[in-house]
């Protein structure tokens, strides 16, 4: 471990390719000696696609951005180089790690069903699906606070409770590192909502409020909708397993 450390280390002097790709490779390492190498490819491929959905939107709209970064059992995140003048690109650059995660899902999950015996890769499936929903909690720095915000910053008041409440349901040292770090962000933005500058940056037609509301409201249903078909699925498979096994 100490040398992928040290290889991560000086792939950030080398270049931000080879700083990037070291810390996916300590991340699948972790994450294959943990869960098995098969999840946990399938799972760092998801965590990328995600990621490039953000980089791809984010150079869509001209900002520069680095490549993904990623820390285990934290996730993966692009540096913005520089950060978006309004509410609306804010909410483009969020939602394109959503949906190109979705996607990504969506492959695994087709191809779990048209495979023979491969539960790996609809737990893989599973996990894509669930991040990606977690990911849409309407509050920063999650993706779905970034995306709400150009409805108005004051849904993120259900961000805390959200998450509170699956922290309730499913006590993890990781939720509560993002509680902590949630809560500074947004009781700063929350701070000075009304400032001249806050104005000119939430400043969005109604109409384009109602356009990214549906666009944030049909992509949780959906991911919703899959999330508990495809943890259905791998409870059935369980069953089958443990039947068979008696």
């Amino acid at each position: 471990m100490l040398k992928l450390l040290a290889l991560l280390f000086s792939g950030a002097k080398l270049g931000p390719l080879l700083a990037s790709g070291g810390s996916m490779l300590i991340s699948l390492v972790i994450y294959a000696f943990i869960f098995g190498w098969r999840y946990a490819a399938g799972f760092i491929a998801l965590l990328f696609v995600h990621e490039m959905g953000h980089y791809i939107a984010a150079r869509v709209k001209g900002l520069p951005v680095g490549l993904p970064t990623f820390i285990p059992f934290l996730g993966a995140w692009i540096e913005m180089k520089k950060m978006p003048h309004d509410a609306e690109t804010e909410a483009f650059v969020g939602m394109g790690g959503p949906l190109l995660g979705t996607i990504g899902a969506l492959v695994c999950y087709f191809l779990a069903r048209n495979s023979g015996d491969t539960p790996w890769l609809l737990a893989v499936a599973y996990s894509g699906f669930f991040l990606n929903l977690f990911n849409l909690v309407p509050l920063p720095p999650f993706d779905g606070g970034r995306i709400t915000a150009v409805l108005s910053p004051k849904i993120w008041l259900l961000g805390l409770p959200i998450l509170g409440a699956v922290f309730f349901w499913n006590p993890s040292p990781v939720l509560l590192i993002l509680m902590l770090l949630a809560a500074p962000q947004a009781w700063s933005v929350w701070k000075f909502r009304n400032s001249p500058q806050a104005a000119g940056y939430y400043q969005v037609s109604p109409a384009k409020r109602w356009e990214w509301a549906a666009y944030y409201l049909v992509l949780v249903l959906f991911l919703a909708v899959m999330t508990h078909e495809v943890h259905e699925m791998l409870a059935h498979v369980r069953a089958a397993r443990s039947g068979a096994g008696v």
